[in-house]
């Protein structure tokens, strides 16, 4: 059972990653096309990144 524990600790590591990476491309494309807006962008993406932050640590304590 160890060994499901270190993938599934793994898998949640990578989804987390990948997902706050999108949202910081994501992020950064729309301050391109709207540079005035970059404050509210930048808030958005900070809570979004602490939400996907908090359920993968949330999931690590689950595995």
């Amino acid at each position: 059972m160890e060994g499901l524990n270190v993938v599934g600790a793994g898998l949640i590591v990578i989804g987390a990653g990948i997902g706050i990476g999108r949202i910081g491309g994501s992020a950064m494309d729309a301050i391109a096309r709207q540079p005035e807006a970059s404050g509210k962008i930048q808030t958005a993406m900070l809570i979004a990144a602490a939400l996907i932050e908090g359920i993968g640590f949330a999931a690590l304590f689950a595995a």
